[in-house]
């Protein structure tokens, strides 16, 4: 989720190719949840295989990936830790959410209302353990590099751009850029026409790419005063203020100066503002973690996704070749992937 900014940011509409040699860290987390909700059935169901376990984020996670290296991006996938006390709050709204998004799924379904239960279906879905650990071990095999952060995936894959480990963070998300991420690509996992909610209408679902940088100087602010926003309008970590949006957000912000400012002047209080300000400007991250790219392995790729999992030999099988060929098989030497 985040926080709601999006609309004063300068977006800039990109093609796969134009990120081609660029290393981009992934949020892992955010990109599973996609993969969850949108690969499923007419009526929300996810793909699952003989045994009931859901398959939905293998299939994601193999079939983009591969047309991600095809492109020539070199993708590295970062894994949440342990969540800071400050967002459990938020994490006991998001199950209340899906808990009643899976009992209206099931009403939808038992009266065939497609439409209305494949939306709720969306709402319902999860990662759990189980999930993330079958996603690291498909990665491994594919021969894609993941790291496991201490805390915030977004905040790891900032911090590994800031390190110029990476050159962009890829997240649906804008927190990124409160934890100090300097490029951001959004609609990178999945591109393509999606339908509106509640609406007979389709939009185009393309690759956008944000640089903080240009959007801060569009704004006239800075990024502790970008945060600052965010916190008014509200973020995993607050609620926000009653009645305000970005725009107004921003306006508060630029005629006050802070936030500590704009809420003396409203007379109200934000619960532990100075510990949220603080995390996202010096998360929990760390420098322990090692980038390599290698070769997929094309038998445990069969034995995983086909034999326990119930996928196509065959797709399994292309899907590897793609990976092959697109990490240096035909175009490059491998030594350009390491």
């Amino acid at each position: 989720m985040g926080t709601d900014i999006g609309i004063l940011l300068q977006k800039r509409k990109v093609e796969l190719s134009d990120l081609a040699n660029q290393v981009i860290a992934i949020d892992a987390f955010n990109t599973l949840h996609q993969f969850l909700s949108i690969i499923r059935q007419r009526d929300g169901s996810p793909l699952v295989d003989s045994g009931g376990r859901v398959t939905s984020h293998l299939s994601g996670l193999l079939y983009r990936t591969a047309s991600l290296v095809e492109a020539g991006i070199k993708p590295i996938f970062v894994f949440d830790g342990k969540p800071p006390d400050l967002k459990s709050e938020t994490l006991i709204k998001r199950r209340e959410i899906r808990e009643s998004a899976l009992e209206k799924w099931e009403s939808a379904k038992a009266e065939g209302n497609l439409e209305a239960a494949y939306k709720y279906a969306q709402a319902s879905s999860k990662v759990n353990p189980e999930i993330v650990e079958d996603s690291k071990y498909l990665l491994s095999i594919m021969g894609i590099p993941f790291i496991q952060a201490p805390s915030e995936g977004e905040a790891q894959a900032a911090h590994i751009v800031l390190k110029k480990d990476a050159s962009c963070v890829a997240s649906q998300d804008y927190d990124s850029f409160l934890f100090g991420a300097k490029t951001v690509v959004r609609n990178l996992a999945v591109t393509g026409k999606r339908k509106l909610p509640g609406k007979n209408a389709y939009i185009d679902v393309e690759p956008e790419i944000i640089e903080l940088e240009e959007s801060l100087n569009a704004l006239g602010i800075n990024r502790e005063q970008l945060i600052d926003i965010a916190i008014c309008v509200g973020t995993d970590y607050n609620k926000g203020l009653e009645k305000v949006g970005p725009k107004t957000a921003l306006k508060l912000i630029k005629k006050h100066g802070d936030i500590h400012t704009v809420l003396r002047e409203k007379g109200v209080e934000i619960e532990a503002l100075d510990q949220i300000r603080e995390f996202f400007i010096h998360p929990e991250v760390t420098d322990n973690y090692e980038i390599k790219w290698g070769k997929p392995d094309s038998e445990k790729l069969i034995e995983f996704l086909s034999g326990k999992h119930d996928f196509s030999v065959d797709r399994v099988e292309k899907a590897a070749e793609r990976l092959k060929t697109a990490s240096g098989a035909r175009q490059k030497t491998l030594d350009q992937w390491f």
